[in-house]
């Protein structure tokens, strides 16, 4: 997927690789970026797992290859076991991400990018489509209604993001950027995973080459991983929220949902934009009907 431009030397700071992995994920977004109708400056940043889909992109997409025969029973029950954990546990462990990560890059390794694309349509059909929250999904497409564009922000692939983007109607995707010669994976990232710090550089690259304002944006989340990104817009929401994010959302007076129980949680809101105002009513009865249908 990435031009050897990327490519770099093997001594890098964690800053470095972060900048790397956001500018890479940006530039792959672009060149798939199609023009939207509505307010030019003003976007919504979704992240993807526990927040717009129940468990992570990465295990789904994990079944779908053991399916295929990629990789042995072994290897289903460890993305079995790091799946099960991020369900009960409901935020990500670094170990538990980077040893699935290695395995993912290890699995794919010597496949070209257009056989993996194929499959990811497939299984996002067979294990995904069921695992995407109404909730997070009705804000989403608030923001489509209102003119506005919509990316989704991840640490998956950014061929799965974009599959999953398309499918939800959104505007396109930011993903970790695999390196890829001649069509076909070498195994290596392409900087670090988009990750933490490395989503708000993706975001912030974005909103350069896009002339986004940022303040006018928003950010959904359910990981405190993804403060940093969160805090670079002007309405930053916890979705699903960890305790470290809950925590600090209440600190800082953002706005919580939690689809996963029948608790109360504070009243969700779009931003308002240009033209928006006469909307955020009809937003928040959709939103209220989409939630007790899923239920």
């Amino acid at each position: 997927m990435a031009a050897l431009k990327w490519l770099t030397p093997r001594r890098q700071s964690a800053t470095e690789r972060s900048v790397l992995a956001g500018e890479a994920a940006a530039e792959a977004a672009e060149a798939a970026l199609t023009p939207a109708a509505g307010d030019p400056r003003a976007a919504a940043f979704f992240d993807l797992d526990n927040t717009i889909m129940q468990g992570a992109a990465l295990f789904h997409f994990g079944r779908g290859l053991y399916k295929r025969k990629f990789f042995d029973t072994r290897d289903l029950l460890r993305f079995a076991w790091q799946q099960t954990y991020f369900r009960l546990a409901g935020s990500e462990d670094p170990e538990h991400m980077q040893d699935v990560r290695e395995s993912a890059l290890s699995i794919v390794k010597g496949h070209r990018v257009a056989e993996l694309t194929r499959i990811g349509e497939e299984i996002y059909d067979e294990y995904m489509a069921d695992k995407i929250w109404p909730g997070t999904r009705a804000l989403a497409q608030a923001h489509l209604d209102a003119g506005q564009r919509v990316w989704l922000v991840t640490a998956a692939p950014v061929e799965t993001a974009a599959i999953i983007a398309r499918r939800l109607g959104l505007t396109g995707a930011l993903g970790t950027v695999a390196e890829s010669v001649g069509g076909v994976y070498t195994g290596r990232l392409v900087g670090e995973p988009l990750h933490g710090p490395a989503k708000a550089e993706a975001v912030r690259a974005l909103a350069t080459a896009e002339d986004l304002d940022l303040s006018q944006c928003a950010a959904y989340s359910d990981s405190a991983n993804d403060i940093p990104m969160l805090s670079l817009v002007g309405h930053p929401y916890a979705i699903n929220p960890d305790a470290g994010l809950r925590r600090h959302a209440r600190e800082q007076g953002w706005r919580l949902r939690d689809y996963r129980t029948g608790r109360k949680a504070a009243r969700i809101g779009i931003p308002a934009a240009a033209g928006m105002g006469a909307v955020t009513g009809g937003v928040l009865a959709a939103l209220a009907v989409r939630r007790r249908n899923s239920h």
